[in-house]
């Protein structure tokens, strides 16, 4: 498929596969990386019907570094276990650390 007549969906896909084990990003940033600054929510609907699709969805959490779509994975914890096995740290549903575990696809892609 060219790039142009991939959904907003698919493109969010596309930058959720990119990033780096070990790394979270956030729904905003993916939504300003897509020039969508605005989009963030979009960004969140897309990785709530991510189930699937080969996508990482764990790794992106809200800009606070809170994991506010964990309710969207099977089991109690899954999204803090996911995070937790890749090295990051997860204390009250939030990244520890978060400035320097964070990806900004602006900036390395």
């Amino acid at each position: 498929m060219k790039p142009e007549t991939l959904s907003f969906f698919d493109k969010v896909y596309q930058v959720a596969r990119l990033i780096p084990h070990g790394r979270v990003t956030s729904y905003g940033a993916i939504a300003k990386y897509l020039g969508a600054a605005r989009s963030a929510r979009m960004v969140g609907y897309a990785m709530n019907g991510s189930t699937g699709k080969d996508v990482p969805a764990h790794r992106v959490v809200n800009r606070k570094g809170l994991l506010t779509g964990k309710h969207h994975f099977d089991g109690t914890n899954l999204m803090q276990q996911l995070l937790e096995s890749e090295g990051v740290k997860v204390i009250n549903n939030q990244i520890q650390d978060f400035q320097k575990v964070f990806w900004d696809p602006l900036k390395e892609l």
